[in-house]
């Protein structure tokens, strides 16, 4: 028996990747700030950017992947019963 692709398993990944972006663009915007030569401190946007991306797709990839292997377990355990 085919399954067709579920979509709502796309909704809590990219909820979960934009929340890990968010996070990992703070923590590195709140981490890596430099001062200059006013004294004033200047953020690094490069690395913030860098690792937001790093950290939505790598937890889009990992929470997707969690749900397929959950919904599927959890069909062929309805399957059984």
């Amino acid at each position: 028996m085919r399954r067709f692709p579920n979509p709502w398993i796309a909704i809590p990944s990219l909820l979960m990747g934009l929340l890990a972006g968010a996070l990992g663009w703070v923590v590195t915007d709140v981490s890596c700030r430099q001062p200059d030569i006013t004294g004033l401190s200047q953020p690094c946007y490069g690395w913030s950017v860098l690792i937001a991306a790093v950290s939505f797709i790598a937890a889009t990839i990992g929470v997707g992947l969690l749900l397929v292997l959950v919904f599927r377990s959890l069909a062929e355990w309805q399957e059984r019963t």
